[in-house]
């Protein structure tokens, strides 16, 4: 059986890897390994002394490893980009590819805890090895944090609500499962709106437990550091906080996108953008794979 049906469709397949390997000869990194679909699409596409090196540090994807020559599979955050291809004595590489998205794999595993359709507890790791728990900030972050991390990263208008309501719980009996967390937060949200209310709830921990912002920011900041000019960087995002900053890196080399001028006034900017326009799924794609809606796909060209 193939256990990456299982694990999840891959988005934007096609024009992801259409967009990024341009040499079938040359080094490629996969920063989202996963269920491996993208990474099969590139490796099928590979010849000679063609190579691709693809990262994930959830030990659920260990499973899907490719026994392939031109394939090497790295056990870390993507965080960790730049250190790894030193590692292996990669000068630059030709193309990076990263699906920002959390497989259906994970939202359809009840003992993860990222979703609210099971009981289980409070979980939420991508790396179940290290690091705390979604309860665990539930349960020890300050109120003022709470409400800042659902308003920040689940852009929730009553996030200091939210964050009172589990406080108060919290002082008499600690938050672990899902069924008590949700509980406490469910009379928080209107009938008509309840499930995108909470799915934005998940969001915010999910992002926090594993500080996916801070991760995401020095990845695309490894990024320029090895890629080769000529090389690409296509990235597939699924909320505004992840498009904005990659928007911002692909246009200005920050993810502040603060802008950079010479003497000139030329804008001085490390990527360029391969096309203004933002490559989404088409009806097909979307009607097939739901988890596609919300996707986006930028590329950018190492200047």
């Amino acid at each position: 059986m193939d256990t990456t049906e299982i694990y999840h469709i891959p988005v934007l397949l096609q024009p992801s890897v259409d967009g990024m390997v341009l040499d079938p000869e040359g080094k490629y990194v996969d920063v989202t390994f996963g269920g491996g679909g993208h990474s099969r699409e590139i490796l099928s596409r590979l010849k000679g002394d063609g190579h691709l090196y693809s990262f994930d540090q959830d030990p659920d994807a260990e499973r899907n490893i490719i026994d392939n020559p031109h394939f090497t599979f790295v056990r870390s955050n993507f965080r960790y980009l730049y250190n790894w291809m030193r590692y292996y004595g990669v000068e630059g590489v030709d193309g990076i590819l990263a699906d920002l998205g959390v497989s259906s794999h994970h939202f359809d595993d009840a003992t993860r805890g990222f979703s609210f359709r099971f009981e289980g507890m409070l979980d939420m790791r991508m790396n179940k090895r290290a690091g705390m728990t979604a309860s665990d900030v539930v349960n020890n972050y300050t109120e003022e944090q709470l409400a800042d991390l659902f308003y920040l990263y689940g852009e929730l208008k009553n996030s200091r609500k939210i964050a009172s309501v589990l406080v108060k719980e919290r002082a008499n009996k600690k938050i672990e499962s899902i069924e008590e967390f949700l509980t406490l937060i469910r009379p928080l949200f209107g009938r008509e709106r309840e499930k995108k209310e909470l799915a934005k709830v998940f969001q915010a921990l999910r992002i926090e437990v594993n500080q996916e912002m801070e991760a995401l920011k020095e990845m695309l900041q490894a990024a320029i550091e090895v890629l080769k000019p000529g090389g690409r960087l296509a990235v597939i995002t699924y909320h505004s906080l992840e498009d904005r900053m990659v928007k911002n890196i692909m246009k200005t080399g920050n993810v502040e996108g603060k802008l950079k001028q010479d003497f000139f006034g030329r804008i001085e900017a490390p990527l360029r953008p391969v096309s203004n326009k933002v490559i989404v799924p088409d009806d097909g794609e979307q009607a097939t794979n739901p988890r596609s809606r919300s996707a986006k796909l930028r590329i950018a060209e190492k200047i």
